[in-house]
């Protein structure tokens, strides 16, 4: 027998923490594409923009700025962890109109929107993060469903 309705607990909000949205604007500091190694997933299509975007063949760009890793491709990096597309002398990156997904839904990846605290994290490193532009609950959780970082 269940409890009568005024006496049951209320059911745990199914919203997530960043409901109301959340803020930011890039900066282009350069922070999100340099630092620490890592790994950048590319697609054909995209690897296919950024060779247009440079107006140079698909080949070298697969053969210059690729690597193999764990079964899919990811951007090369230099010995410094830099993006093989960041600009050190400008500090902003070459191909940024034709970015690769990873890329484009920074910061609004799963692994930082999971929690107010990882959220807090990206907002002490990133310096447009929670800054800036506003983005709905429907649009964080777009940029978040597109690709699991």
């Amino acid at each position: 027998m269940s409890e009568p309705p005024e006496t049951q607990s209320p059911e745990p909000s199914s919203e997530p923490w960043y409901k109301d949205g959340l803020n930011f604007t890039c900066t282009q500091c350069g922070g999100c594409c340099t630092g620490a190694p890592g790994v950048v997933w590319v697609t054909d299509e995209e690897l296919q923009e950024i060779a247009q975007h440079l107006d140079k063949p698909i080949g070298e760009i697969r053969l210059f700025h690729t690597r193999l890793m764990r079964g899919r491709v990811s951007l090369t990096e230099y010995q410094n962890g830099d993006c093989t597309f960041f600009d050190p002398d400008k500090r902003h990156c070459k191909v940024y109109p034709v970015r690769p997904i990873q890329c484009r839904t920074w910061p609004f990846w799963q692994s930082n929107v999971s929690s107010q605290k990882k959220w807090s994290d990206v907002c002490e490193e990133c310096p447009g993060a929670g800054q800036g532009a506003f983005f709905s609950l429907e649009e964080v959780e777009n940029r978040a469903s597109q690709m699991d970082v």
